[in-house]
């Protein structure tokens, strides 16, 4: 069984490395990715902040997954899809999904537009975000602190 909840303090160290190890696996541990984002193992007090939340998946008392919104640069109205990440080893239960629903639905609350920004190389990512109704851009909204990625999606509600 899963349990879907905002992040706790004490999540902070095992979404970090999930992150980090999601892209090392992929060979994208590169700087301009989430990789080096420098918030990435006190996601908590980063999340406290108005229009932002993450959330994670707990299976079995373990983290699997997490996704998180957050504003995208000086944006009042476009979020950002946030490390959306799921452990190689919970791929394939739709987690992802789950996560996604929770993002989109809290995103648009607060925002008129969902962005993100990824590579090509991840193509379950990006047929997942198509299926939810983001576009691909055909270059970075500016703004973007990912300046490593060459795949741009977004969303309007």
């Amino acid at each position: 069984m899963v349990e879907l909840r905002k992040i706790a303090e004490k999540d902070n160290q095992a979404v970090g490395e999930i992150v980090q190890e999601s892209l090392k696996s992929r060979g994208l541990n590169l700087p301009g990715t989430a990789y080096f984002d420098p918030h990435l193992f006190s996601l908590y007090a980063y999340y406290q902040e108005p229009k932002r939340a993450y959330w994670v998946l707990e299976e079995e008392g373990k983290i699997v997954g997490g996704c998180g919104i957050g504003s995208f640069g000086e944006s009042e109205t476009v979020g950002e899809l946030q490390k959306l990440y799921i452990r190689d080893e919970a791929q394939g239960k739709g987690y992802a999904h789950v996560l996604m629903k929770q993002a989109l639905a809290f995103a648009e609350e607060h925002y008129e537009a969902v962005y993100i920004d990824t590579f090509a190389s991840l193509k379950e990512a990006n047929r997942l975000y198509e299926k939810y109704g983001f576009v691909k851009l055909s270059e970075p909204i500016g703004g973007s602190e990912h300046n490593a990625c060459d795949t741009w999606f977004l969303k309007e509600f």
